[in-house]
């Protein structure tokens, strides 16, 4: 009888392989006000470099053809960096790059201060092969609203290694968002 090894199905990165990546050309992730704290244990945390809030509605269909992003305004912090947001949603676009191999996708989680003050960050998947400074959803479902600092740490980014590369990575729209 032939015997066959088990799959090799995805498994998340560890803090040493986030730092062996991060230091590797491009790194997994640039721009860090100071990876000492934001490389976690099972994660990269991504921190707040803008809120935008929505001036109108958009549409998405099955063909990206159709698809209409809403215009949004940028909010500003106040002298010290605070900014107090009601209930409603509202875009955030992160501090950091992420340059992600066609090995590795990942997925993100809000800090659990976050949840603890009636707030989450919505997201999607980070593909394998996207490169940029990604945006993101902050919802406020707290009554009496939230208030964020500019830079603070709203997410924890979570890497998988995949059992195989991709032959194409991600070549979307979004390729090299908010980079300059």
């Amino acid at each position: 009888m032939l015997m066959h090894s088990p799959p090799n199905f995805a498994h998340m990165l560890s803090h040493n392989e986030l730092i062996t990546l991060i230091n590797a050309k491009p790194p997994l992730v640039e721009q860090m006000i100071d990876p000492d704290i934001q490389v976690q244990p099972n994660g990269v945390e991504l921190t707040l470099q803008r809120v935008e809030s929505h001036e109108n509605s958009g549409a998405i269909a099955f063909d990206n053809s159709q698809r209409k992003l809403p215009q949004t305004k940028n909010l500003d912090f106040d002298d010290d960096g605070w900014l107090h947001l009601p209930k409603g949603s509202y875009k955030i676009v992160f501090n950091e790059i992420v340059n992600i191999p066609k090995n590795i996708a990942a997925i993100a989680k809000p800090r659990s201060s976050l949840l603890r003050c009636g707030v989450t960050v919505e997201t999607a998947v980070w593909d394998a092969g996207y490169s940029g400074r990604s945006e993101s959803l902050l919802v406020v479902y707290n009554e009496k609203g939230f208030r964020i600092k500019k830079g603070a740490r709203v997410l924890q980014l979570l890497f998988f290694r995949l059992g195989e590369e991709v032959l194409k990575g991600y070549s979307g729209v979004y390729q090299n968002e908010n980079v300059r």
